[in-house]
């Protein structure tokens, strides 16, 4: 609910002209497709973080994987509440596996520019 009220919101924005940018926990395939669909054609673009679940929980400065692991929180996405990887989004961002290098913050940024530059979002 809360997800579609989100997309309810950037579309306000892009009836208006206004680039939104929504960072939001998604894990229901259905849920992204819902909100795409309340958008002209090419004015939701998903981006895809990429990264791999242990490397999430090495990443968990609050202890929440923990906690999920140990059964004290329910409905955690990827450990006992399922993530629905997209199908068909416009733009993906990996994360490595543990062993390996991670993009910087500015390679991770500048794959999205480009993407937005290459389809014309970006005119001055």
């Amino acid at each position: 609910m809360l997800f579609l009220l989100s997309g309810e919101v950037a579309k306000l924005f892009a009836d208006a002209g206004v680039i939104c940018i929504a960072s939001l926990i998604s894990p229901y395939r259905k849920d992204r497709d819902a909100c795409r669909s309340l958008l002209a054609e090419g004015d939701f673009i998903e981006v895809f973080m990429d990264v791999p679940l242990e490397v999430c929980e090495a990443r968990d400065s609050k202890g929440l994987y923990k906690l999920a692991r140990a059964g004290k929180i329910k409905g955690f996405t990827g450990i006992d509440d399922p993530y629905e990887p997209p199908l068909n989004c416009e733009i993906v961002l990996r994360q490595k596996g543990k062993n390996s290098a991670f993009p910087t913050p500015c390679d991770l940024a500048e794959t999205v520019i480009s993407y937005l530059d290459e389809k014309g979002y970006l005119q001055a």
